[in-house]
């Protein structure tokens, strides 16, 4: 939709990999529809995945104890976190909509993608107790999680040797994105690509880009235990 702004962030090592062109078809079709979209392409930006004392600019907050939780919240208060969380906080700030692109590793995302989340999202910026789930700091926005699997859809059904791709999207869907206040789309899950022939991998771009031409009009999931596990 015209004038939203769409804020991607992308894991993954090989720009011509499935997970490579949904991202791509991500910007094309939502640039098309008139939203401004910006990519934070993790690997290519050399982002630091860990929490360190190097994410606080000048003095600590208590030089005695580190404590990084305490330590950024204050820091964020003071304007104080290093230049690159500060520059993907305004990205997460501007974005009406954060899809996430990434492959599942070991039934999560990827560390550098992991590590986004710990350190971008800090208390004061993303939620404060008792801020958070419904009343999160980032209530007013979107976020939908776009992903690669190895196994296939069976072996992650209810029934399958994986369990329900849903329990695998609880902390990450609920733990993070509901309790910093974000309503979340359903996910987009391309199972298995590796191990599918080439005109099938067409055919998951090609569904991903005609779902992208209406996702404005989708309504969030229900963010309750209820949607994960029943």
């Amino acid at each position: 939709m015209a004038g939203r702004k769409v804020l991607i962030v992308y894991a993954h090592q090989e720009p011509k990999s499935l997970n490579g062109s949904l991202k791509t078809v991500a910007v094309e079709e939502l640039s098309k529809q008139g939203c401004s979209v910006t990519v934070s392409d993790l690997y290519a930006m050399q982002f630091e995945p860990r929490a360190t004392r190097n994410d606080i600019v000048g003095c600590l907050h208590n030089p005695e104890e580190f404590n990084y939780g305490v330590e950024t919240w204050e820091a964020y208060k003071r304007g104080d976190l290093s230049n690159d969380l500060i520059e993907e906080q305004k990205k997460v700030q501007e974005a009406d909509l954060m899809i996430f692109q990434f492959p599942l590793y070991w039934f999560s995302m990827p560390a550098i993608m992991k590590g986004w989340m710990d350190r971008v999202l800090v208390q004061g910026f993303a939620h404060e107790f008792p801020n958070c789930y419904d009343s999160g700091l980032l209530k007013n926005k979107l976020a939908l999680f776009s992903f690669t699997t190895g196994g296939s859809k069976e072996m992650y059904a209810k029934g399958g040797i994986s369990g329900d791709i849903r329990y695998l999207l609880w902390p990450i869907q609920h733990g993070i994105m509901h309790f910093c206040g974000v309503k979340v789309l359903a996910p987009h899950i391309c199972f298995a690509p590796e191990y599918v022939s080439e005109e099938k991998r067409k055919e998951m771009l090609i569904a991903w880009a005609q779902r992208l031409k209406t996702l404005w009009n989708e309504e969030p999931i229900n963010c309750s235990p209820e949607w994960y596990f029943k």
